[in-house]
């Protein structure tokens, strides 16, 4: 019996994800340059031309990669933009960010993707594009910082340089997980805040 439209679909959509988590570890192993296509398509148990009805190259499937990224960011400035405590919505998304970091090796593989081709500017206009949408979300951040603070719950300071210093941080917790594998547990989230609050109670 042939397949039903919404068959056709959900396995569309079951091939893109494989082939996406399988580039996201290839791209992760070898980075952007070295890596190609047939080697993705080995890592998803996929033939190569079966890759290529779905995606024209290992470009277009960074651009994906990288539109994800963005659509994340998006994601998250809105949650930090919602009433109530600054202090409340910073630790969700620390929680958030260590528990992804710490649980998930997929979501670790995909940040180092996303910062690899962000520092290397891999393929070309990476790090362009990637600025663009961290600017955005490092000044949603950097307001709510401000707003931390004229309530009290966060100590003095620059906002702005507060934010990339706390931003610093995940990124080396990111880069140590992924330096010491297993051996590097969750950190506390208690201590990532306290950059924020100035050592008050979290």
């Amino acid at each position: 019996m042939p397949r039903t439209p919404e068959q056709n679909e959900s396995l569309r959509a079951a091939t893109q994800e494989a082939i996406q988590t399988a580039a996201v570890r290839v791209f992760a192993r070898r980075g952007f340059a070295a890596a190609n296509m047939r080697q993705i398509a080995a890592e998803a148990g996929l033939s190569t031309g079966s890759i290529y009805r779905h995606y024209s190259g290992k470009e277009q499937l960074f651009e994906h990669l990288l539109a994800q990224a963005s659509a994340g960011l998006d994601a998250a400035a809105e949650r930090l933009q919602r009433d109530g405590s600054p202090l409340v919505l910073v630790r969700d998304f620390t929680m958030t960010f260590l528990a992804d970091i710490v649980g998930e090796r997929g979501a670790l593989e995909f940040f180092q993707v996303i910062n690899q081709g962000f520092l290397t500017d891999t393929p070309p206009g990476t790090a362009r594009r990637m600025a663009a949408a961290q600017r955005s979300f490092w000044r949603t951040f950097a307001d709510l910082v401000r707003r931390g603070q004229e309530c009290g719950e966060f100590a003095a300071g620059d906002p702005e340089q507060v934010t990339g210093y706390y931003f610093a941080t995940l990124s080396g917790i990111a880069t140590m997980r992924r330096a010491m594998d297993d051996e590097f547990g969750e950190s506390g989230v208690a201590l990532v805040l306290r950059l924020l609050t100035g050592g008050r109670g979290t």
